[in-house]
């Protein structure tokens, strides 16, 4: 075979190859080739599943936890408060000892040194699961003894530590350490600290997780709960077990709001808690500070009457309509119709 045929059938057959790539969405792997169906790629964008739980009859949804390698550091800083509090270190050719300067590099010096920090840092995410979202009336407590039947919104959810933590991992090279990769660590047990709010996307209002004692037992009823329920406050003290086992009760907890708009339509509840992650601009107390959240969506299709009839449902609304899909996604501030995401919140 002569060089210019070759050439002619190694690209012909390369073009074949191609074309076969885009329409079977095929990934060559060193073992061999593996299909990869237009299902697996959903589930890569939205992992989350659906599990059957013995101690919530029902079906929960399951948002696994998500810590991710560049949440583990922060940097090149400048630490302007630490250099700002120590003027002196800031050498200059007058107050070198007995006029002599010193030969170590400039980037040796404590001032150069500190405008170039990598902060690193531990990061754990735990594992989220709820049931839908719901409405029922119940007696609350408004003062002096007194009790008003207001409606409630509530969800019951279930937190599980699944261990995996990534933490970074130094190696000695030359008397100096190298952070060039991260390592996976788990512990015993992990704390969940929540704070949950629920915003109306409309409206722009936001409504924080209220505690009502006199509701956890109607919902504990109504829901079939046989674990232990708790609330914001009481989940705190309870540590979260690490568990492998898909079948492991977790530990239960339920948040509740009144006195929301009764004509919303776009909400979604912002899940602050379940991992330490955070942003920050810079360093000190004036630089901007954000925790990340999970933000899971919702839309309720309905109106004020018969609010406990209507069906909450988990996503965003979907629409033929080029124009109508792009006001939804503007009302969630999202990119594409996402039933769930991982965001950074500065804190209320």
């Amino acid at each position: 075979m002569t060089i210019a045929r070759f050439q002619s059938t190694h690209a012909l057959l390369a073009a074949r190859f191609a074309a076969v790539l885009v329409v079977s969405m095929s990934v060559c792997l060193t073992t061999g080739v593996r299909r990869v169906n237009a299902q697996e790629v959903e589930n890569r964008k939205d992992p989350t599943s659906e599990q059957q739980t013995a101690f919530a009859p029902g079906v929960v949804t399951v948002v696994p936890g998500d810590a991710s390698p560049e949440e583990t550091f922060d940097g090149p800083l400048t630490l302007k408060n630490f250099l700002d509090a120590h003027p002196e270190l800031e050498w200059k050719a007058d107050t070198f000892t007995d006029g002599s300067p010193h030969f170590d590099p400039r980037s040796r010096t404590l001032v150069e040194m500190a405008k170039q920090v990598v902060l690193r840092r531990e990061i754990y995410c735990l594992e989220f699961s709820f049931k839908p979202l719901r409405q029922m009336y119940i007696d609350v407590p408004v003062g002096a003894g007194q009790l008003q039947r207001k409606l409630v919104w509530y969800m019951v959810y279930r937190v599980r530590y699944r261990g995996g933590d990534l933490r970074p991992a130094a190696d000695e090279i030359g008397g100096s350490k190298l952070y060039q990769r991260l390592e996976s660590v788990s512990y015993d047990s992990r704390r969940f600290f929540p704070l949950v709010t629920l915003k109306d996307h409309v409206s722009g209002q936001e409504y924080l997780d209220r505690i009502i004692p006199s509701a956890k037992s109607v919902i504990a009823a109504r829901e079939q709960i046989t674990a232990p329920l708790y609330n914001s406050v009481d989940i705190s003290r309870i540590r979260i077990p690490r568990s492998s086992d898909e079948s492991a009760p977790g530990v239960w907890g339920v948040l509740t709001w009144i006195d929301v708009n009764p004509n919303i339509d776009f909400l979604s509840l912002y899940v602050s808690g379940l991992t330490n992650a955070f942003e920050q601009d810079g360093e000190g107390d004036e630089a901007p500070y954000r925790r990340k959240a999970l933000q899971l969506n919702f839309f309720r299709p309905g109106d004020a009457m018969a609010q406990t009839e209507d069906v909450i449902r988990f996503g965003v609304p979907s629409f033929d309509d080029a124009e109508e899909q792009a006001y939804i996604l503007d009302k969630y501030n999202l990119p594409e119709p996402l039933n769930y995401r991982w965001v950074f919140r500065s804190p209320k």
